[in-house]
């Protein structure tokens, strides 16, 4: 008999659980429907915010480079309006169309067309393509005319760099040009800064103050519309220019130096003898650096770098040459220095027939029937070799070691100012045993004396060598940067034992120049206000064999890069010095018939413009 009653209890109890269960449920799929609707919301506010981070853009410019100024505030490295064109990939819609359009525009070559098709492929969509950039003002206004067919092509008013004055200054300040991959891996400053198409330093000055001459960007935020065409500028934050570097230099002594040297190869250096100030500086042959600014063509490139004159090297540090007789005045200041000798010493001079002779090795004067019996006053003004020979032996190569480097042989001049600055070399007996496992022998020491051998020096070691013997033999510091307040503990300490024994070398030179039989007396000036003294100097490139000195032939007939490079150092005005200078011509033959004969155009504007230079420091004083 089945029970109704419990049936019921039974039935309400399902339904009951039922229920429940179905509530739970329906709480469950809530809760669930609820959280997909508050993620969607939030993904929405994302958007949103994306959305509205779209709609504004920045740019970075590039910043203004510092500038450089000679000594009288001409500027020789500035900036000027470049006008470019830019498209950043993504924001156009139709790169095909917009990039014939724009070739068709700007007249470009097929060459050039494929260039930029094919450096788009090598940049992300979103990074700037760079189209052109110097482009004339005529092509720059055509393209702002048919901006509206021009989606996402972005003509742009950009600050580049100029050198006003060319080939002038170009070994001394460098050049700049794009920042490459390379400037990005190996200075965090040019990778914070950059932006495509910033230029940097790649030698010289520009180069070594990068970090004061590059500036700080710009930023420009603008609101664009969905084809990233700019609406409105909403903020802009001016960036810092770099800062104006000074140089020491006299542009009008440097334009000289770059005339007198016109179609040779070779370098002129001009120093205060006192302060250390660079007057004039410069490495022939040069070339325009301009060139560089906006990218150098192929076949420009190649002329340059083939030129057999090498204009790439900065031949002023960089050139490593045999001194030749300019290191005369050094072997006779040790000679006395180390009292090896007198001002009287004397010796006879034979000649070529009759050549000095040791250990089966002979030395030859360059003088062929001799020079008979010299001192040193008279062995200095004739460059006697023989006399030299003598004094050299005698002497030994570490005394006169010792003596070259206190004057500024064998070392840097501007230490770490120049990177291709090369530090030349002043040998001695030790130098020879680490260097090349074997001993010195006497014969070395004989032609270290006329400064053939080893020896190698620059011409800006040289000017400094002779800056201090004109100053009485103080030591002093070159520099090329006008407002270089470094103080050294050392400056202007003797680099001599005896006062005396650098009046006897400044004599020397002075009869050297001013006297008849002086190895420069042509080229000698006879108003005391230009008066000069100096040392010529001739460096053999290749070993003279018997068979030449028969031939003696003259310096034309002798193939040019086997002919001797042509040296002079000198100073004035002599009764009252304040300059120095060097002068090498690569390959010139005699230094005396070559070298000489420039530093007579030199110094009579040298001596000129030296009021004009003290009128303007004293008025800079004044004004402050």
């Amino acid at each position: 008999m089945i029970n109704i009653s419990d049936s019921a209890t039974k039935l309400n109890s399902l339904n009951r659980r039922m229920f429940i269960l179905a509530t739970a449920k329906i709480i469950i799929l809530g809760g669930i429907v609820s959280r997909l609707f508050f993620l969607q919301v939030k993904e929405n506010k994302k958007y949103l915010t994306l959305s509205d981070k779209n709609r504004i853009r920045e740019w970075k410019l590039p910043p203004i480079r510092g500038e450089f100024q000679d000594y009288f505030g001409n500027t020789i490295a500035g900036n000027f309006e470049a006008y470019q064109l830019h498209i950043i990939p993504e924001e156009v819609e139709d790169f095909r169309y917009v990039i014939y359009r724009v070739k068709e525009l700007l007249e470009l070559s097929e060459k050039q067309f494929k260039k930029i098709v094919k450096k788009k492929n090598e940049i992300q969509p979103w990074e700037t393509l760079i189209v052109a950039d110097n482009l004339s003002w005529e092509k720059f206004s055509k393209i702002n005319n048919h901006l509206y067919d021009l989606n996402g092509v972005k003509p742009v008013i950009s600050i580049s760099r100029d050198y006003p004055y060319k080939e002038n200054f170009t070994h001394v300040l460098g050049y700049v040009s794009q920042a490459n991959e390379n400037d990005l891996l190996t200075n965090e400053n040019i990778k914070e800064k950059f932006v495509p198409g910033l230029k940097v330093g790649k030698t010289g000055l520009e180069k070594s103050f990068e970090k004061k001459l590059i500036g700080s960007n710009s930023v420009e935020r603008y609101e664009v519309n969905a084809y990233g065409r700019r609406i409105s500028q909403l903020a802009f934050q001016k960036g810092d220019k770099g800062e104006t570097i000074k140089l020491t230099i006299d542009t009008k002594i440097q334009e000289l130096s770059n005339e007198l040297l016109k179609e040779k190869a070779g370098s002129i250096c001009v120093m205060d003898i006192y302060t250390g100030a660079i007057i004039a500086m410069h490495s022939s042959p040069s070339f325009d650096p301009n060139s560089f600014v906006f990218g150098i063509s192929q076949d420009e490139w190649q002329l340059i770098r083939n030129n057999p004159m090498k204009p790439l090297v900065n031949k002023s540090l960089s050139g490593n040459y045999s001194p030749g007789s300019t290191i005369k005045p050094i072997v006779a200041l040790s000679a006395l220095e180390n009292e090896i000798i007198k001002p009287d010493f004397t010796v006879q001079c034979k000649g070529h027939k009759n050549p000095l002779e040791l250990y089966g090795q002979t030395y030859h004067c360059w003088k062929k029937e001799g020079h008979g019996f010299v001192n040193l006053r008279e062995a200095m003004k004739q460059s006697c070799d023989t006399y030299f020979y003598e004094v050299a032996r005698r002497l030994g190569v570490d005394r006169l070691s010792v003596t070259a480097k206190k004057f500024g042989l064998g070392q840097k001049v501007f230490k770490d100012v120049f990177d291709n600055e090369k530090k030349g070399l002043v040998p001695n007996t030790e130098w020879k045993k680490n260097a090349l496992g074997i001993n010195w022998v006497l014969g070395e020491t004989i032609i270290t004396g006329i400064g053939q051998g080893f020896i190698q020096t620059t011409p800006i070691q040289l000017c400094l060598m002779t800056a201090q013997i004109a100053n009485g033999g103080y030591k002093i510091y070159p520099k090329i940067v006008a407002n270089d307040d470094n103080q050294y503990a050392d400056k202007f300490t003797p680099l001599y034992k005896k006062a005396r024994n650098i009046k006897i070398v400044q004599d020397a030179m002075f009869s050297s120049t001013n006297e008849v039989r002086g190895t420069s007396y042509r080229s000698r000036l006879d108003d005391p206000k230009y008066r000069f003294a100096g040392k010529t100097g001739t460096s053999q490139v290749k070993k003279i064999t018997e068979r030449d000195r028969e031939l003696d032939l003259k310096t034309f007939q002798i193939p040019y890069e086997e002919r001797d490079h042509a040296l002079y150092v000198a100073f004035g005005p002599y009764k009252s010095p304040r300059y120095a200078l060097s002068i090498i011509i690569e390959h010139g033959g005699s230094g005396g018939t070559v070298a000489a004969p420039l530093a007579k155009e030199l110094f009579k504007m040298i001596v000129d413009r030296h009021e004009i230079r003290k009128n303007y420091n004293n008025k800079k004083y004044l004004d402050i």
